[in-house]
């Protein structure tokens, strides 16, 4: 069985935007939330920079440091 790959993704960020980051893992506009987690057990993270930036979020949802990737994924 192949492995599931859960490489962050580099989203550009704007200073004063608010983001919302999704926690649960269901959302199809990975890794922001669209909505999808209602009835899950979690809520989206708020996510605001104070300058433009590009980071890597998380798409394994194990980080330690949410919503930016740790590299959890590579030992998943």
């Amino acid at each position: 069985m192949e492995k599931k790959s859960f490489k962050p993704i580099a989203v550009e960020l704007k200073k004063g935007k608010q983001y919302y980051w999704c926690q649960c893992g269901q959302s199809k506009k990975q890794p922001f939330c669209d909505g999808s987690h209602e009835g899950y057990f979690c809520e989206p993270v708020p996510v605001m920079v104070k300058e433009d930036v590009t980071r890597k979020l998380c798409t394994c949802k194990q980080t330690e440091n949410k919503p930016y990737c740790d590299g959890t994924h590579r030992n998943l």
